[in-house]
């Protein structure tokens, strides 16, 4: 049995297969900003709220972590629909994204939030800082900057994790190539190619992580470990 390779078949498709990566980097961007935000006021709650707020955050970060995405997907998509909501493809898979990745930031920022030593808490409040001083001084920021590596990865792999939203039609990269191999039949090449895009998207992701952490932090900056 043998097989030709034809990527030539391929050229006139490099338009969509761009249009894909970039549809794949704003699920991304949107979905991580918001996730993150979600993430770090849940973790901020579960560490410091009241009883029936930690109850609350603690189901959804156990219902989420314990359910797959796709089902996530499906449930904004068509639950929305159900109830007379309309909303486009791309706009249930971030919704559903963010949701999923939030629970994730949140368990992450959490294990951050708790390194922060008491003995620090108290220093502050012996300089008389302020509740929201010593929050974003002393327990955040250091947090965050500890964790960072972890929230790094956890980002590319929702990047990688976007590809499911194809399932609802959300023109992202694997929706594209899906129609492509669809339209050439060349479904082997078609797929070399987006496993070698999703490839260079981690790489792209994580040096601009890196570069971020460069700019935030200014220890991890001094060592030259940002990310």
């Amino acid at each position: 049995m043998s097989y030709n390779f034809d990527f030539a078949a391929l050229l006139p498709y490099w338009p969509l297969f761009l249009e894909g990566v970039w549809l794949t980097l704003v699920l991304s961007a949107w979905s991580t900003v918001f996730g993150f935000i979600l993430g770090t006021l849940c973790a901020i709650g579960r560490a410091d709220g009241p009883q029936w707020l930690k109850f609350l955050i603690g189901a959804y970060v156990e219902i989420i972590r314990n359910t797959p995405l796709l089902v996530q997907i499906f449930i904004f998509f068509f639950g929305f629909a159900t109830f007379g909501i309309k909303v486009s493809a791309n706009t249930a898979a971030v919704i559903a994204l963010v949701v999923n990745v939030g629970a994730y930031t949140s368990e992450i920022v959490r294990a951050g939030l708790e390194s922060v030593h008491k003995s620090q808490v108290e220093a502050a409040e012996c300089l008389g800082m302020s509740r929201t001083q010593i929050y974003w001084h002393v327990i955040i920021r250091p947090a965050i900057e500890r964790v960072y590596p972890a929230l790094t990865s956890q980002y590319v792999l929702l990047m990688l994790a976007s590809s499911i939203t194809s399932q609802i039609s959300a023109e992202e990269l694997t929706a594209v190539a899906n129609r492509i191999q669809s339209d050439t039949f060349r479904s082997f090449e078609t797929y070399i190619i987006t496993g070698l895009l999703y490839i260079v998207l981690s790489f792209v992701v994580r040096i601009a992580f890196w570069l971020f952490g460069m700019l935030v932090f200014a220890r991890r900056r001094a060592l030259g470990t940002a990310a």
